[in-house]
């Protein structure tokens, strides 16, 4: 019995010693686990009423008025809009002569609803926090680096052209690969699309793949952006599973902004929760689902707002926390983009983008996004005039416009398996 004891506690010893260094190992120096426990306080406000998903997730009904989004020193005195005082994108759904679509759901909304008054938040877990490179960068992406940025070799630029107009040029960037649909030309107040829902595979620890819209102002290196969609990162979420998301940066994603309501800025209105799981998720040859996604420049308070399939109000980015983007965007892109310490390498990253299919293989196999919309001052949803698309690793990730005829409009197909003969 003595024996047993012993070796008992020796092995509960040991099991604490292989704990505690397989923990300290993922902090960076300095960071102990009492202050990743202060940031979770931080990032995790008191809940009137918390859902626990069958996906693993715990969505925390946060009362609208005590949300992150108010740390921001910009929203200090800030008045929560509670809802458009102008409606830009909804018309469009009404003009459509087609059957109505699955409507997306999210996995949380299976297990119950947040009370009125309140906003369902994902909450922020310790072991999130531990898979993050740092306190200070979790929930951020890293920071556009262009392989051309030491160089002088214009050959590192790659150029798009816009309706076989004059070709604008674009910088190879380091660390991301990307296929997409651009506009460029007018001052933008709004953007929308059916984006295909796929849950394309990711390889390496860091990588991450997305598909979604992008709304930019100011300049190339220190650029505004606000973007929504669909992302698959396993490190940020602690899965591969398929989430809606959000992001918002002032400085090029250097040091401003973040994932969903990670950091303070974002203001949720709706019954939507940011970084959660969604469905049903499209099949290679079988059904195809989407979600419309619509940013829109409210003209009146100056806020951008975001909503899903037409109607679904999510919430909004404040005008205050940018500097261009407070009036307009100047250019909008649609489509994916994967993250990789090994995109533009050899050996290439292996994480797929869209579907995991190239371009051409079309409807039902490749990611598309449909009905492309853009708003101009005109305040109406229309077509874009000027579009080119862009694959900076054509053989990875492509981009293609496709048009079946002169009566239709063109669907954006694009993707691709990442590694594979072509792209090593």
């Amino acid at each position: 019995m003595e024996n047993a004891k012993t070796i008992s506690v020796l092995l509960l010893v040991t099991f604490v010693s292989v704990l505690g260094n397989g923990v300290d190992s993922k902090l960076k120096a300095g960071q102990t686990i009492s202050e990743i426990d202060r940031r979770l306080k931080l990032l995790n406000k008191p809940a009137v009423k918390s859902i626990k998903s069958e996906d693993g997730d715990i969505i925390d009904c946060v009362d609208i008025y005590k949300q992150s989004a108010f740390d921001h020193p910009a929203l200090k005195n800030h008045k929560i809009q509670l809802k458009p005082s102008v409606d830009l994108l909804s018309e469009e759904l009404d003009r459509r002569n087609e059957s109505p679509r699955p409507v997306m759901m999210q996995t949380w909304q299976k297990s119950g609803s947040c009370p009125n008054g309140t906003v369902p938040i994902r909450r922020i877990q310790r072991e999130d926090l531990l898979r993050a490179a740092s306190l200070e960068n979790f929930g951020r992406k890293a920071p556009e680096i262009p392989s051309s940025a030491n160089k002088t070799n214009v050959k590192e630029t790659q150029f798009m052209s816009f309706n076989d107009s004059k070709p604008l040029g674009f910088p190879p960037i380091v660390n991301r690969s990307a296929a997409l649909l651009v506009t460029v030309g007018y001052n933008y107040i709004g953007a929308q699309g059916d984006i295909n829902v796929w849950n394309p595979k990711v390889d390496l620890p860091d990588d991450y793949t997305t598909a979604q819209i992008w709304l930019k102002g100011g300049p190339g290196d220190n650029f505004e952006s606000i973007e929504g969609g669909w992302v698959v990162n396993p490190k940020l979420y602690g899965d591969k599973l398929t989430r809606l998301f959000v992001y918002w940066t002032r400085d090029g994603y250097k040091s401003t902004g973040c994932f969903d309501a990670i950091c303070s800025g974002f203001v949720q209105t709706g019954q939507i929760a940011l970084g959660a799981t969604i469905s049903p998720i499209s099949s290679s040859g079988g059904s195809q689902y989407y979600v419309t996604v619509g940013i829109s420049l409210d003209p009146n308070s100056g806020n951008w707002w975001l909503k899903l399939n037409g109607n679904v109000v999510v919430g909004y980015w404040p005008g205050s926390l940018f500097g261009y983007l407070s009036h307009s965007a100047t250019i909008v892109e649609w489509g994916g983009q994967v993250y990789s310490p090994n995109v533009k390498k050899t050996p290439h990253t292996k994480t797929a983008m869209g579907s995991g299919e190239f371009s051409h293989s079309l409807q039902g196999s490749a990611c598309s996004i449909e009905h492309v919309r853009i708003i101009d001052y005109s305040l109406q949803l229309k077509y874009p005039q000027w579009v080119g698309t862009w694959a900076d690793e054509y053989y990875c990730y492509d981009a293609y416009n496709f048009v079946e005829g002169y009566t239709t409009e063109p669907v954006f197909f694009f993707g691709g398996p990442g590694q594979n003969p072509n792209c090593k």
